[in-house]
């Protein structure tokens, strides 16, 4: 008699599938995997992942939704245990910088891999505009504060752009000679600052 899948069956099928999937995206590409491939990887017939998934695309923007739902996680969690915008945004970058180094495919898939984010697939959307967001507010949060006085969407995408950057280095092996990514980090973090903080007020009288 056949086996019928229970609900549990099903979910710990979509699991396995994408965790494969995100390793083998991350390591040769959209166009370097087929659903052959992650079939057999699995065990399983090539037509199996195709009862889960619409086709690879649609695989493809579930593992992305995912990671970013991950990346986000970590960092309002980050965020969460912070005391005061600068030990927040200390606390984000930390975490950051962890999330890529303990999910390094994940991290790839999310900025590596070009494949639109649109209305097609909701939750890919979402997760994305939400890890994009708070990454941002943090700059926000230190000019509400009245830390730094910088553009917060300038400051903000700067920061990331180089963070990012540092990370894509590490994950290319550049960095192995290198100071630890962490010091990079905290020494551009500190310029930054510190070329945007607010100029202290003169006292009244005295020029």
């Amino acid at each position: 008699m056949p086996r019928y899948l229970t609900e549990q069956d099903i979910a710990d099928f979509r699991a396995a599938l994408c965790r494969v999937a995100t390793e083998r995206f991350a390591r040769f590409g959209y166009e370097g995997v087929t659903m052959r491939q992650l079939a057999e990887a699995l065990g399983c017939s090539p037509k199996t992942p195709y009862r889960y998934f619409k086709d690879k695309a649609d695989i493809l923007a579930t593992v992305r939704a995912e990671a970013f739902a991950r990346f986000a996680d970590t960092l309002e969690a980050a965020a969460a245990d912070g005391e005061g915008p600068l030990d927040k945004a200390r606390r984000v970058g930390d975490a950051y910088l962890r999330f890529a180094d303990e999910h390094p495919h994940a991290y790839r898939i999310m900025f590596e891999i070009d494949q639109p984010i649109g209305d097609e697939h909701p939750d890919l959307l979402r997760e994305s505009k939400r890890a994009r967001t708070f990454v941002t507010q943090q700059a926000e949060d230190m000019v509400k504060g009245g830390l730094i006085d910088a553009d917060p969407l300038l400051f903000g995408w700067s920061m990331w752009a180089a963070t990012h950057g540092l990370v894509m280095l590490k994950q290319a092996g550049m960095l192995d000679h290198a100071p630890d990514i962490r010091t990079l980090a905290g020494y551009h973090g500190a310029l930054m600052f510190k070329g945007a903080l607010v100029p202290p007020k003169k006292k009244g009288g005295k020029k």
